[in-house]
């Protein structure tokens, strides 16, 4: 087992990653840049080190500097977390060749899945269904848009090398297609520092199922069933839950085994995440590979009682798996509510600012992992998430009265919080009955507007004019108690317990 690691990350998931090296009697290195000094991941590790400027590129992206540091500190191993240098091949391969281990796959499997067009072609070989589309990246325009014509909009175009929804449009027409095509490689240019662009057929209000996977270097390889990430806005996921309400038994065996088989194809190794498109017919259709662990593993730790973080680091320690697929068995329900710092109302902008309070929820079957604390600096550097909220149940409708119940409780002031959102979409009749698609959020949020709500009854009524700003002109002893003055911004965010 390894004596070292160094946490190439910051906030939560490096915090994450820091409590499995505490469990597992490896010392934990941390890193942080500038604005990062006193932030909660440099406190939790039992060794700190100051990596580099504010701007990610000059700290937590700087991989020579980082590799360098691993050396220096006698480091047996990385771990990337999510994010930043997880899936960047030639950190990879630079730590491999200084005799560093890296915990996650080889250079070469991310590679083969990193650049999505070679990854679709790839699945496609393995017989494993792919969403119509180019297997090539495409720089002609008008060869682009016969294949349009062919596959019939709407289309979407991709970034080759991306994700999180960067160098992502969606297209109605050829009209619309010239303008969109030089805007994604653009952002796809400046996002991955890669250009290319491919085409995909537009599935019509699709479900998002995704499945985790874990294989060791002996060949052996598992899936820990499925996650539905379908509550999402800009193409980034908000709520995951595990098992999904869509999947059932004989679309559960079928999705499984495509995701073993991708993982196979690639001969990957450590933990991974197959993600897939469902239709309303339940045909599913390989979206993409996430060579890491994913934000959302929480949930699927919860219904299978597997630790993930640990189960990677005892792989990448030389390790076999330390279960079967047959003694592997899901219960209950698990539900992630992502806490973002941004301001809903105001087009999901980033919110910045110190933490002023910050009082966490707690109770049966309540987790979070969180990478914030009081008087934590929020900044415009970096990724808005500031924790995640995790219930397990017994089944989806306790796991979800149980959410309901911990983003009552749960109090961040300082940064305007998604926590408003979230609880609104938790009492939604879609997401209640399981038929909510990726498109829920734009479709059903996005176009409210308070005088919508006054028919409703007064608790949602409150919660929806708590996001969008009806409250910002009245004045504090006009709220009800449980209201946390966010004195950054002027603005309210919801702590009632309703």
């Amino acid at each position: 087992m390894f004596k070292k690691i160094l946490i190439a990350n910051r906030g939560e998931i490096a915090v994450r990653v820091i409590k499995a090296c505490r469990e597992l009697g490896i010392i934990s290195a941390a890193v942080y840049s500038e604005i990062d000094k006193n932030s909660l991941h440099v406190r939790a590790a039992e060794e700190a080190y100051f990596i580099g400027a504010s701007n990610a590129s000059e700290s937590y992206l700087n991989y020579n500097k980082i590799i360098e540091l691993a050396k220096e500190i006698n480091a047996d191993a990385i771990h990337p977390g999510y994010g930043f240098l997880s899936e960047n091949h030639n950190f990879i391969k630079l730590i491999e060749e200084q005799g560093i281990k890296f915990i996650g796959p080889s250079w070469q499997s991310v590679v083969l899945m990193g650049e999505k067009t070679s990854a679709r072609k790839l699945m496609k070989e393995h017989g494993v269904p792919i969403v119509p589309g180019t297997v090539e990246p495409i720089s002609d325009i008008k060869e682009a848009k016969k294949i349009c014509g062919e596959i019939g909009y709407p289309i979407m175009l991709k970034a080759s090398a991306g994700g999180g929804g960067k160098g992502m449009h969606k297209i109605h027409s050829h009209e619309e297609f010239e303008n969109a095509f030089e805007k994604a490689g653009r952002e796809s240019k400046n996002a991955f520092g890669n250009s290319d662009i491919y085409i995909e057929k537009f599935i019509e209000d699709p479900k998002h199922i995704e499945v985790q996977i874990l294989a060791d270097s002996y060949g052996n390889y598992v899936h820990l069933f499925e996650r539905e990430c379908s509550v999402q806005r800009r193409h980034q996921k908000v709520i995951e839950e595990a098992p999904s309400v869509s999947v059932d038994e004989i679309t559960r065996k079928k999705i499984t085994l495509a995701a073993v088989n991708a993982a196979k194809a690639c001969n990957y190794e450590n933990a991974g995440t197959i993600e897939f498109l469902m239709d309303k017919d339940k045909n599913v259709y390989f979206l993409e590979m996430n060579t890491r662990l994913q934000v959302e593993h929480p949930v699927t730790e919860l219904i299978t009682g597997i630790d993930i973080v640990k189960e990677q680091i005892r792989i990448a320690s030389g390790k076999k798996l330390s279960f079967t697929q047959e003694q592997l068995l899901k219960r209950g329900h698990a539900l992630e509510c992502r806490i973002y710092a941004e301001d809903v109302e105001n087009n999901f902008a980033p919110s910045t600012g110190q933490i002023i309070h910050h009082r966490l929820p707690s109770g049966p079957g309540v987790r979070v992992d969180r990478g914030i604390d009081l008087k934590s600096e929020v900044s415009v550097y970096y990724d808005p998430i500031l924790s995640k909220i995790i219930t397990y149940g017994t089944d989806r409708e306790e796991a979800i009265e149980r959410m309901k119940r911990a983003l009552g409780e749960y109090q961040i002031a300082g940064v305007i919080t998604n926590i408003p959102a979230c609880r609104w979409v938790l009492n939604q009749k879609e997401f209640l009955d399981g038929t909510f698609t990726i498109n829920f959020v734009d479709n059903v949020f996005i176009p409210l507007l308070p005088d919508a709500w006054k028919s409703q009854n007064n608790d949602d009524y409150e919660i929806a004019v708590s996001i969008l700003g009806a409250l910002l002109q009245k004045k504090e002893h006009d709220l009800k108690p449980g209201r946390i003055k966010n004195n950054s911004s002027n603005k309210w965010n919801d702590t009632s317990d309703e």
